[in-house]
């Protein structure tokens, strides 16, 4: 009787943590799940499980929230008869003892089309990035970061008007068809793995409020596809007068204009010349206030055609090379 277990802290995991408790074959049994400590949060600061451990503890399932996964895990998986371990986004670095403890080793659901996208940041950036697909890939765990073989893969469109959050929806559901094909061969060793092409590899990293900027030099696809990717998190902004104007719901339209000069203003969305085309805004919220649609905002706030926003510096999110690590 097969047992696994699961390495995890994002809810992004919860549609695979379902389908393991729920439609794994018979006499596979999630035996543990790992996630990371309880945290602080809200206004209170009061200590509250993430959403993973929360899972766990309504089901009953054992759960276990070292501050670092050590040698005390490793007894752990080894007293479970741990088979095989399955990570997504659990938030440590797994160190080659520990890999080493199940006979079916770690495998992980890294969320993009590896080798693209290694990184921090996979699903948001291949969304700004202009993406028109992405998905979850499956994979060994190597001591780089990313770097392992992949078994297979399931792919999902980025339609026009997806934004990093709701690809996330998008590639969590993703995750229960991949384990469903994979498991069996997973635990019974004949699943075949493939190497990476090292010259197809890009990189992205942790995002910041800095990448929220929007450059009305750059063509309007760019931008729109950078509004939608980065939304909620960090959000896409642009200032005017002094005031900070955070925006959501970007598409490119044709227009013509001098970069950053606005050619409407409805209710229909504000639209900003750019570089190349023109950028329609569905959304936009001052700071301290809520989100709103563009008629409803420039009610309260007016910003006339002809007038001109200023334009920030449009970060770089996709490196051949790894990013730098700040310290």
């Amino acid at each position: 009787m097969p047992n696994v277990v699961f390495f995890g802290s994002d809810p992004i995991s919860l549609p695979l943590l379902n389908y393991l408790r729920e439609r794994a074959p018979d006499g596979v049994t999630l035996v543990g799940v790992v996630s990371q400590p309880d945290r602080r949060k809200g206004r209170g600061k009061q200590l509250s499980p993430n959403e993973i451990s929360a899972w766990a503890l309504e089901h009953g399932i054992e759960l276990l929230r070292p501050e670092k996964p050590g040698p005390e895990l490793e007894d752990w998986l080894r007293e479970r008869d741990v088979a095989l371990a399955l990570v997504m986004a659990y938030g440590h670095i797994l160190k080659k003892s520990l890999l080493a403890v199940p006979p079916r080793g770690f495998v992980n659901f890294h969320a993009s089309l590896l080798p693209a996208y290694r990184g921090a940041s996979p699903i948001e950036t291949a969304v700004a990035s202009g993406e028109s697909e992405t998905g979850v890939s499956l994979m060994r765990i190597v001591p780089k970061m990313d770097a392992g073989a992949v078994c297979d893969v399931e792919r999902v469109d980025v339609g026009p008007s997806d934004t990093g959050a709701s690809m996330r929806g998008k590639l969590a559901d993703a995750c229960a068809p991949l384990i469903e094909r994979n498991l069996p061969a997973l635990l019974d060793g004949t699943t075949a793995f493939t190497e990476q092409d090292p010259e197809a590899v890009t990189y992205c990293r942790k995002l910041e409020k800095a990448d929220g900027a929007l450059d009305f030099n750059a063509k309007a696809p760019q931008l729109a596809a950078r509004v939608n990717g980065l939304f909620p998190w960090p959000g896409c902004y642009f200032d005017h007068e002094g005031v900070r104007i955070k925006v959501q719901g970007g598409h490119a339209e044709s227009g013509h204009g001098a970069p950053g000069e606005i050619l409407c203003a409805t209710v229909d969305g504000l639209v900003v010349a750019c570089g190349e085309g023109a950028l329609r805004i569905e959304n936009l919220q001052r700071s301290g206030a809520k989100m709103l649609t563009a008629g409803d905002f420039l009610r309260g706030y007016p910003l006339e055609p002809g007038t001109f926003l200023e334009s920030g510096e449009l970060t770089k999110l996709v490196s051949k090379a790894p990013f730098p690590r700040k310290v």
